[in-house]
């Protein structure tokens, strides 16, 4: 299959499967304008949107393969975030909410922030709020399109491991108050039975560079964060790679007690 015709082959399988455009945009979290522009391939969907149709219209694990095997003729993908802003950060949030929701174990790597789902909204507002800052009403509403995201961390047959390094916990973001309102956040979210939360200690020797934040899905997408897009990849050699990094770091962290001493530790420096 080309990807000049992976379009029309998406449409042919929604068809087949007697769903409408509406429902199955609905199901993967887009618009039914932009599923009609990738059915009538005047827009080239990325591999996060054939995933998303096609978890949306249920077909094997064959057929899904073949699909994304086209999708990926460029297996690495780039979005700025100069387009996520234009189309609506909000938005953005329920795509990446639509692949969590098909994830069962999701691994996050954070050298730079606290991941998205354990962070505070005082914390999120005050994300949003850095250059370029949002406008008002674009960050109430990306805000609350995350807060909604967190959600999954109470669904069963999940698991979520997350690492932090301990800079992260020390950067003021926001103010120190909420940045103390956050580490309890942590602290509280540590203790939920399908969450692992490690944090890599500053005075331990580094097993590799923290030079990008990045999520693992399952062992099929990876999506890396830089200053200017949010890159994904579904190569099999690079999902590795960062299995492999994701693993370095893991080795090295703080968990359980000791995590949650070091990170009340500094919430009572940020206090004082």
């Amino acid at each position: 299959m080309s990807t000049q015709s992976l379009g029309r082959a998406l449409r042919a399988l929604r068809e087949a499967s007697g769903l409408t455009g509406g429902t199955v945009a609905r199901r993967a979290s887009m618009s039914a304008g932009k599923l009609s522009k990738i059915e009538n391939e005047r827009v080239r969907p990325s591999v996060q949107d054939v995933d998303l149709i096609l978890t949306a219209l249920g077909v094997s694990d064959t057929v899904k393969d073949e699909f994304l095997s086209a999708a990926r003729a460029e297996a690495t993908e780039a979005t700025a975030w100069r387009l996520l802003r234009r189309m609506g950060p909000w938005k953005h949030q329920n795509t990446i909410k639509a692949i969590e929701a098909s994830t069962r174990v999701l691994r996050l790597f954070r050298g730079q922030l606290i991941p998205g789902l354990l962070q505070t909204p005082e914390y999120m507002t005050a994300v949003f709020g850095l250059p370029p800052a949002l406008p008002e009403e674009t960050r109430g509403r990306t805000v609350a399109a995350r807060v909604e995201r967190q959600a999954v961390l109470h669904e069963p047959g999940r698991t979520f491991r997350f690492l932090i390094c301990e800079h992260v916990l020390r950067w003021l973001i926001s103010g120190p108050t909420v940045m103390a309102m956050q580490l309890d956040r942590l602290v509280s979210v540590s203790r939920l039975p399908n969450v692992s939360l490690g944090v890599v200690p500053a005075g331990v020797r580094m097993p590799d560079f923290p030079m990008t934040c990045f999520s693992l899905h399952d062992d099929r997408l990876v999506i890396v964060e830089t200053f200017h897009s949010e890159i994904t990849t579904t190569d099999p050699k690079d999902v590795q790679l960062y299995a492999d990094t994701f693993d370095r770091f893991a080795a090295v962290a703080l968990y359980d007690d000791p995590m949650r001493t070091l990170v009340e530790h500094v919430r009572d420096e940020l206090l004082r």
